[in-house]
């Protein structure tokens, strides 16, 4: 044993292969301070926080903090700081507000995350356009690109109607040159696009009219995109835009938000979308 306490220290008096020892050494002071301050500031913590669970709570801690706490008074913070602009924007028309550089600014940047949460999931979180609905980064406005417009339809929403066209008022090889002719940019040169009364809705030079929703024919935008934009554009003829007759028929509405979000909402939300890149 002596010889074992002179070769290896302070031993349990178990010696293996004759070199392999197990040592009784206590640990370094180092690390005994750090052990007692691990323990000391468990306590203190848990008597500083909320922690320790009663029978119908829990023990509160001695700061009183809580993270409810902690977050009403971050927003508070956030609040004052917008209050700025904020307290402005209920008197001021979305026009306004495009007028007023610093104010179009602050809008443009608050409005984001409020276009995430209510339209990102029909229109994109950019606003190019999910499959199916509209994009708000082009200059092609169904019923007009205007602040006044775009407020407009965000507040009453907007559901426009295009008859079906096929069966009694074209047969299908009149969709199918129609459709070509759409397709080619070159409706107006197609005979039946006047013969067929097309001009009412969407104008001589096939533009289409705001008023009325209808769209523009020319410029190869499409508000129901395909891979087969040919067959996507014959379905729309033959089977027109939401048209109760037709159980094929095209499904385009936009709802309204009045009720949902407030007015100050709705106005932010029409200068973000003017200020997307297409507002006119």
């Amino acid at each position: 044993m002596s010889e074992d306490k002179n070769r290896y220290g302070q031993t349990t008096g178990h010696v293996w292969d004759e070199t392999l020892a197990e040592l009784t050494n206590p640990p370094p002071k180092w690390w005994m301070l750090g052990l007692h301050a691990s323990w000391i500031l468990v306590v203190l913590y848990t008597l500083y926080y909320p922690s320790w669970p009663l029978v119908s709570s829990h023990f509160k801690g001695f700061a009183g903090w809580t993270a409810i706490g902690e977050f009403k008074k971050d927003m508070k913070e956030v609040q004052d700081v917008r209050a700025k602009y904020e307290d402005k924007l209920p008197g001021m028309t979305a026009a306004a507000i495009l007028a007023d550089n610093e104010l179009k600014n602050y809008v443009v940047r608050s409005a984001k995350v409020l276009f995430g949460d209510n339209c990102a999931a029909c229109h994109a979180s950019g606003g190019a356009g999910n499959p199916g609905f509209p994009a708000l980064v082009d200059d092609d406005w169904l019923y007009g690109g205007k602040i006044e417009n775009i407020e407009q339809t965000i507040t009453m929403g907007r559901k426009g109607m295009m008859p079906k066209m096929g069966g009694a008022q074209l047969t299908d090889a009149e969709i199918d040159k129609l459709a070509n002719a759409i397709v080619n940019g070159t409706v107006t040169k197609e005979p039946l696009f006047a013969a067929k009364g097309c001009i009412g809705c969407h104008g001589p030079d096939g533009k289409g009219m705001a008023a009325l929703g209808s769209a523009n024919l020319t410029d190869k935008i499409w508000r129901f995109k395909a891979k087969d934009q040919l067959a996507s554009v014959k379905t729309t003829i033959k089977h027109g835009v939401n048209d109760p007759s037709d159980p094929k028929t095209r499904n385009a509405e936009m709802p309204s938000w009045k009720g949902r979000l407030t007015d100050t909402q709705i106005k932010k939300l029409a200068v973000y979308v003017h200020e997307l890149g297409g507002g006119q």
